[in-house]
C-alpha cells in the first residue's frame, strides 16, 4: 500500500507486515496473469526501495508472455486474503537465509536508504524480525526450499 494510506491506517510503523499490502488486490493480479483467454495487457505495480514507495500500474505484462515469476515474504501465509495466492502459483520456493546474514543485509540496505544505525537497529528488531518469525514457519508449505549460502567478504 501506499505510504499515505498505511499512515491512514496506523500501519506505518509495520511497513512489510502482512497487513501492509494489499493481497486482495495481489490474488486479484495473479489471477488475470493466469486466466487462459487473457487478450489484454495486465499492469502490476512495482516498489521503488530509494523512494520507499509502491507505484501502480508500472510493470506492463503482455498477453503472449509465458512465465511470470513473482516474489514476496507473504506466498505460503494461510490466512485472509494471502491464502488465496497459493492457488494461483504453480510453484512456490522458499529461500532460507541464515538470520545473522539477513539481519546484516537488512541494517546495510536500511542505512542505505536513509536509516541511522541505530534507527536501522530498531527497525529490525520492531518490524523485521517480527516479519521474518511468521515467514519462517510458513517454510514446510513450499514446493521447494532452499538454504542460501553465506556471501563471502
Amino acid at each position: 500500500m501506499a505510504n499515505a494510506e498505511l499512515v491512514r491506517l496506523g500501519r506505518k510503523a509495520r511497513k512489510g507486515a502482512p497487513n501492509t499490502f494489499d493481497s486482495h488486490g495481489y490474488a486479484t493480479l495473479l489471477k488475470r496473469l493466469r486466466d487462459p483467454d487473457k487478450q489484454q495487457m495486465v499492469y502490476a505495480p512495482a516498489f521503488h526501495r530509494k523512494f520507499d514507495e509502491s507505484v501502480a500500474g508500472e510493470i506492463a505484462i503482455r498477453p503472449e508472455v509465458p512465465l511470470v515469476i513473482t516474489e514476496g515474504n507473504y506466498l505460503l501465509l494461510d490466512e485472509g486474503p494471502w491464502r488465496l495466492i497459493r492457488a494461483q502459483l504453480d510453484e512456490i520456493w522458499f529461500v532460507d537465509v541464515d538470520d545473522q546474514q539477513r539481519q546484516a543485509q537488512l541494517l546495510e540496505r536500511h542505512m542505505r536508504y536513509g536509516l541511522s544505525h541505530e534507527e536501522a537497529l530498531a527497525w529490525i528488531e520492531q518490524t523485521d524480525e517480527p516479519n521474518a518469525r511468521r515467514i519462517a514457519i510458513t517454510a514446510e508449505r513450499a514446493d521447494f526450499r532452499i538454504v542460501s549460502l553465506p556471501r563471502l567478504a
